[in-house]
């Protein structure tokens, strides 16, 4: 009954905020690197994430959740745009300048004609706000978040900067907020030896103005100023993409014996005399920043009225000191950060509506970023007929699903196709070898035997796929594909 009766709501589109019933509040967090097995709900034994853990409890958990690509920038754009990286405009990380304090910020700008989730809610009487790392156009750029839908900005532009969690500066909307008295120190690193205690690692590499604190308290204050209307709040937190930066009280919650080597810098970024402690500290700190969005919706008495979803951009990192083996970050997956593969491309997705979507649920529905979009859109009155994703409203209200036909990949000289139990992975583009690895998820989810050979029709289907869901992009070429094209 519930169901019909809020199926009659969306479609009469969006209420008006002065009304007795309005339209619900977004709040959409997006980790940075933070892989499927790093959350306790998904299985992680030794960094603590409560508020996450509460929140899979009073929600949903997703088990097939898909980000939209396997690095920072395109992942973004899939998630904002509803387009696959077949399609959409940015499909990899690429940069407008290089390390120094001087060098031009940004990567490769949203252009004028992408519509975003945030212009798509503005038409719908929303105030929107991106507050963390943005990622898809610098200052004075088509892609600047002011220029993309969103009201309110405040965070780094550049994921370059984001590099650095006591950075010279930050962005708030068209200027900079400078901290840290505008000092700059290069986020890449590499010492010989270690240094003669914790002590020297700090003096060298922190600063007051942790800027986590400072995003935290901007998004507290947005909801705080925004509760008497309809509000789309996008937190696409730096965290825990390296370097590793934690704060030292949040440090040394973890144990002193898991680290007997000093981090010296050798596979990038900044070394740290306690790596996995750090690393552990930095997710803490991230739910911590969860746990304080979700009571200011409460101090606020808007929490009921608030949908709360929560991911990561990709699976986990393998660089700058982090112990992906350690802490089991990929779980049973294949892969991290940087691959097609499941531990690459498979993250967390926590949605929680009380009242709506069912406390305790767990769903295996196979998404993607690209449905995000639509998603919204349905939550909020209308429907969207056009892009690469599918609405999974009905899932989160226990109502019939329709499923993908398929989820497509590219990210440089890879490709990669799900279609249902079957994942078909091309990882050799660059040297021309267009050979497609088939995999069987439903027995075989850490992808370790190939049964290409086995199942001949299911390649050649994922092979003409590959080629129906990829229009050549000359910015983004994808490696030998494009090449035979053009």
């Amino acid at each position: 009954m519930f169901v019909a009766i809020f199926t009659l709501m969306l479609l009469s589109g969006p209420v008006q905020t002065d009304q007795d019933v309005r339209s619900p509040n977004i709040v959409y967090i997006l980790a940075d690197d933070l892989g499927w097995g790093e959350v306790g709900c998904y299985g992680q034994k030794k960094i603590r994430t409560p508020h996450m853990d509460k929140l899979s409890n009073e929600g949903m958990r997703f088990t097939q959740h898909y980000s939209g690509s396997t690095v920072c920038a395109p992942s973004r754009c899939v998630l904002l745009t509803g387009k696959h990286t077949g399609h959409s405009v940015v499909r990899n990380n690429w940069e407008n300048g290089g390390w120094g304090a001087d060098q031009p910020e940004g990567q490769y700008p949203l252009p004028e004609s992408e519509e975003t989730i945030a212009e798509m809610l503005k038409e719908r009487g929303y105030t929107t706000a991106c507050i963390g790392k943005w990622g898809l156009g610098g200052p004075e750029s088509t892609g600047h978040p002011n220029n993309q839908g969103f009201d309110h900005f405040y965070g780094y532009l550049c994921q370059r900067k984001a590099h650095n969690y006591y950075p010279a500066h930050l962005w708030r909307n068209g200027d900079k907020h400078i901290i840290n008295e505008g000092e700059f120190y290069s986020a890449h690193q590499k010492i010989e030896e270690p240094l003669e205690s914790e002590e020297a690692y700090r003096d060298l590499y922190d600063r007051e103005d942790y800027a986590p604190d400072l995003m935290r308290d901007e998004a507290v204050e947005f909801i705080r100023a925004n509760a008497n209307r309809s509000f789309f709040l996008y937190y696409p937190s730096p965290i825990p993409h390296v370097a590793i930066q934690a704060l030292q009280p949040e440090i040394e919650t973890y144990p002193q014996e898991w680290d007997r080597e000093h981090y010296l810098g050798q596979k990038g970024y900044l070394p740290h005399p306690r790596p996995r402690a750090a690393y552990a500290a930095m997710i803490s700190r991230l739910d911590s920043e969860i746990g304080a969005i979700v009571a200011e919706l409460e101090k606020q008495g808007i929490a009921d009225e608030t949908i709360i979803m929560v991911s990561s951009d990709n699976g986990a990192t393998y660089a700058g000191g982090v112990d992906h083996e350690f802490f089991d970050s990929s779980g049973p997956l294949r892969g991290l950060k940087g691959s097609l593969y499941e531990g690459g491309i498979r993250v967390p997705m926590i949605v929680r509506w009380p009242g709506r979507v069912a406390a305790g649920s767990t769903t295996d529905h196979i998404s993607a970023f690209q449905d995000v979009m639509p998603t919204i859109a349905e939550l909020t009155g209308d429907r969207i007929e056009d892009g690469d994703g599918v609405s999974f409203v009905p899932t989160l209200l226990d109502d019939d699903q329709k499923q993908h036909d398929v989820l497509y990949w590219e990210h440089g000289p890879k490709q990669a196709i799900r279609m249902g139990r079957w994942k078909g992975v091309r990882t050799g583009l660059r040297k021309g070898d267009l050979t497609v690895q088939l995999y069987d998820l439903d027995s075989d989810a850490s992808e370790q035997k190939d049964v290409a050979s086995d199942h001949p029709e299911i390649l050649e289907k994922i092979i003409e796929l590959m080629g129906l869901e990829h229009e050549p992009s000359t910015v983004f070429p994808l490696a030998t594909i494009d090449d035979v094209q053009s």
